[in-house]
């Protein structure tokens, strides 16, 4: 008989208008990494906050080395030895490292918090399974893939045996992932046991034992990862073949959209600037894309082209227009639509509806309102036309409250309403996270129909498959400086990779190895 460390046997949890789980079985055996595989929306993560506690199931058992379970929130699933880290991190952001690992799980003697106790069993965790954090850092200071390590040593410090990770590497860089996909190696080692929700089919390919995969809330199956193959499990996952190349016929490329002079951004916590002195165009009719290790100045410099924050020195010039003091709803009405990294903050307004995030560009043209009053029929309309089109699933239609969707399907809402407006450019930054094969396949034509109509893209990701797919034209970015220009018909992966990582740069079409850099420095 199988060791089965933890069994969910016929589980099914609806919601208004939806079941996100219907009847669904699920096993994991001791130290195996066990990947969770679906469409956006097929019921991934409502399985997975079953199993912590965080929902209730309507009918269905838990078991827990073949003892029936009742887990009625996240204490009793801690209790039990079960930790997550959530696709959306769960952390308090003016607080330290230290502070939100212990949060909850504090050591106390006489009513005083054992503080020196709890950051060497910190450090000495951070250093036995490589996940290096400074403890005092606060959380709203540290990178995404910082954030994660401290949602994994949230798990380690409370000893859990059984880690769920939700959409783990949706944040992370390539390099970053293959960290994360050792370290997941090493807990299995030692005998943890891991659920992996993914869309990743190479990830699951590279890192986990068997996979379970769900479509539209109903199980499908579970397969050795051994015995099967990423266009097996893209045709369980979506029912039918996907295309993992992205077709696209030469660019037919115009005038100059985007013209980027000497940008400058200082930096929010330090003296010194985040970007340095930048500059490139973007023309109509083609995908040019900025590519770097997070971290290196890509975030602040989109928030200053977007208008979201300011910069110290420089120009930026749409269709030759200068709109570098325009407000952001300016910017907008100029030409610009903006694809956001972080969806949440300035991608959604999370407690409106989906009809009401999907105007939320548009609202004050004609079209949607009439002497400041909104014509809710005609939004309706829009955004019931572009659910269907993007295949936005919710369990309400366009008055779903946007909190309540799976990541994916924000993410499909946000890019409808983004490339639909039609602009002359759009600035896409990381706009397939967080999506399955299918909805990529999608996303990815749509971005090709957008430079084939003529308009602009300026492109930021950190999936090379995606740069390399995707780009007319490369630009890497390192400590704020572009250091690179390519073809991605005449570089590599392996090329792009030691510019992101400046081990080379490139000086009036001359490139430079780190050693020449140096010593011109010096």
């Amino acid at each position: 008989m199988d060791d089965y460390v933890i069994e969910m046997r016929h589980i099914t949890k609806t919601f208004p208008g939806i079941k996100a789980n219907d009847d669904i079985t699920l096993q994991l055996r001791r130290g195996e990494i066990h990947a969770l595989l679906g469409e956006n929306g097929a019921g991934k993560s409502t399985l997975m906050s079953v199993l912590f506690g965080l929902y209730q199931p309507d009918s269905g058992e838990i078991f827990k080395d073949g003892k029936k379970v009742n887990i009625r929130n996240p204490n009793d699933a801690n209790d039990l030895g079960i930790g997550m880290v959530h696709q959306h991190f769960k952390l308090v952001e003016v607080f330290s490292v230290l502070d939100n690992i212990i949060l909850g799980a504090e050591d106390t003697q006489m009513g005083v918090l054992k503080k020196k106790e709890a950051r060497k069993k910190v450090l000495s965790l951070s250093e036995k399974y490589g996940l290096r954090v400074d403890p005092d850092a606060l959380i709203e200071d540290i990178s995404v893939g910082m954030q994660q390590r401290v949602e994994i040593l949230k798990m380690l410090y409370r000893d859990n045996e059984i880690l769920i990770f939700d959409e783990p590497t949706a944040v992370l860089t390539p390099q970053e992932i293959d960290e994360l996909i050792q370290i997941m190696r090493n807990f299995a080692k030692e005998g943890k046991s891991i659920l992996f929700i993914t869309h990743k089919l190479n990830e699951i390919m590279a890192a986990a034992d068997r996979c379970t995969v769900l479509r539209k809330g109903k199980y499908i199956g579970t397969v050795d990862i051994a015995d099967t193959s990423k266009e097996e499990l893209s045709r369980m996952m979506v029912g039918r073949d996907v295309s993992f190349t992205v077709d696209k016929k030469e660019p037919e490329v115009g005038d100059v959209v985007l013209d980027v002079q000497g940008v400058t951004v200082p930096s929010k916590i330090h003296k010194k600037n985040v970007v340095h002195d930048v500059s490139f165009q973007v023309r109509a009719g083609e995908i040019v894309c900025l590519a770097g290790i997070e971290g290196n100045g890509q975030t602040q410099f989109i928030s200053a082209l977007t208008g979201l924050d300011t910069m110290s020195s420089g120009k930026i010039l749409l269709n030759g227009k200068d709109i570098t003091h325009y407000s952001i709803r300016d910017r907008a009405k100029a030409g610009l639509s903006h694809i956001p990294e972080d969806r949440h903050k300035h991608g959604l307004v999370l407690d409106y509806t989906l009809e009401e995030n999907i105007v939320l560009q548009r609202y004050w043209e004609p079209a949607f309102q009439n002497h400041g009053f909104i014509k809710k029929g005609e939004v309706r309309r829009y955004a019931d036309r572009l659910i269907e089109q993007y295949d936005v699933r919710s369990g309400q239609g366009a008055v779903t409250v946007a909190r309540s969707m799976s990541g994916g399907n924000q993410q499909k809402a946000i890019i409808a309403r983004e490339i639909d407006r039609g602009t002359d450019l759009l600035v896409a930054v990381q706009p397939t996270r967080g999506l399955d094969v299918g909805a990529i396949e999608y996303i990815h034509k749509q971005i090709i129909s957008v430079r084939d109509s003529g308009k602009a893209v300026l492109l930021v990701s950190l999936e090379l498959e995606e740069v390399m797919n995707l780009s007319d034209r490369i630009l890497v970015m390192y400590e704020g400086e572009i250091v690179g220009e390519f073809d991605p018909k005449e570089t590599t992966v392996q090329e792009l990779g030691l510019y992101m990582a400046g081990a080379r740069k490139q000086e009036n079409g001359n490139v430079q190895s780190k050693e020449e850099q140096d010593d011109v420095e010096k």
